[in-house]
């Protein structure tokens, strides 16, 4: 089974394999499969679930209420996002402003078909809107009892520390952040996480694989394959591309031994070594068919020798992405339009 982290410093627990649905409801598979890869994640554990009223336009929290229905509620943890651009995307349907946030968190319990989340976080950090307003209006959603916690997503350790003092001033928990990373993705290390360390913030990771690269299963000097994240026109290979060069997946191949040594399979190992960092609660896990999980839940619980470690490191960090100055270019510095 799948082992709880506490989110922030907060008495919140979360399972440390999260079920994610981006990209794949009402996307890459279908409503049944996407219906039946839920129970399954259910079955082995996995209580955490992780949407966006922007994946596929609201049609993923839909489907993942569809899933979820007839769960006990108060068996399972259920995050959404918000800021960028839904439904009809009007002026005011996109961003971090009160209106948007009421009207927002509305539209996501009635798709997930809930009375409330557990987690509501701020999909990015929106420049044209005072961060004081954002803050109030989160906790308006807080105290009307349609969230329970706030978070937010790939914020700077600037922007945590701010908006940290403003949860705590109106009487709120911020308890987490939501940004890549992975063995090839280490941005966060030089800045996000001393900062959330010290205010009490914990780290809900997506992308633990890299997009997939650290599975193995794309190699240098061959084409891509047939199904792959690298070929889904739906968004995926946009963020796969960065990790397909020649250089850094002839590095993944050596950590074949790595995984061999350890008992694991690459999936598992890279998101093993996510869960190594004490500041992560989560790793956050996509899946297109059932029997996904059931190799990547076994990373629950692993822990990484000294030598497995060292050993990733010398696969990896020639190629990884480690520079903190990368965490500045991830939100839009205009709110996105339609």
């Amino acid at each position: 089974m799948v082992n709880y982290r506490y989110l922030g410093n907060s008495g919140f627990k979360v399972s440390e394999i999260t079920y994610g649905n981006w990209i794949t409801h009402a996307s890459q598979i279908g409503n049944e499969q996407a219906i039946a890869t839920v129970h399954r994640a259910l079955e082995l554990g996995i209580t955490s679930f992780d949407t966006a009223d922007a994946y596929a336009n609201t049609a993923a929290e839909v489907v993942l209420g569809d899933a979820l229905r007839g769960q006990s509620r108060e068996d399972v943890e259920i995050f959404t996002k918000v800021y960028w651009p839904v439904g009809r995307k009007g002026p005011n349907d996109a961003g971090l402003s009160r209106k948007h946030i009421r009207d927002a968190i509305d539209g996501s319990l009635r798709r997930l078909g809930v009375e409330y989340v557990d987690l509501y976080q701020a999909h990015r950090y929106d420049y044209e809107t005072p961060l004081e307003e954002t803050m109030q209006a989160f906790a308006e959603v807080v105290r009307q009892g349609k969230a329970l916690y706030i978070g937010v997503s790939e914020w700077t350790a600037e922007q945590l520390r701010a908006g940290h003092a403003l949860a705590t001033e109106l009487g709120i928990q911020l308890v987490s952040n939501q940004p890549q990373y992975s063995a090839l993705w280490r941005v966060i290390e030089g800045k996000i996480v001393p900062t959330s360390e010290e205010l009490g913030i914990s780290q809900i990771v997506w992308s633990p694989m890299a997009q997939g690269v650290l599975s193995g299963k794309y190699l240098p000097g061959q084409p891509r394959p047939e199904g792959s994240r690298a070929t889904d026109a739906h968004g995926g290979d946009r963020f796969i591309q960065r990790f397909l060069r020649d250089e850094v997946l002839t590095a993944v191949q050596r950590l074949a031994p790595v995984a061999d040594q350890a008992g694991l399979t690459l999936p598992q190992l890279a998101i093993a070594w996510v869960l190594q960092n004490p500041n992560v609660s989560a790793a956050l896990v996509g899946a297109s068919r059932p029997q996904q999980l059931e190799d990547t839940v076994k990373a629950s619980g692993v822990e990484l020798d000294a030598d497995a470690l060292a050993a990733i490191d010398d696969a990896l960090l020639p190629v990884a992405e480690t520079d903190p100055e990368k965490t500045y270019t991830v939100s839009p510095k205009t709110r996105p339009g339609a």
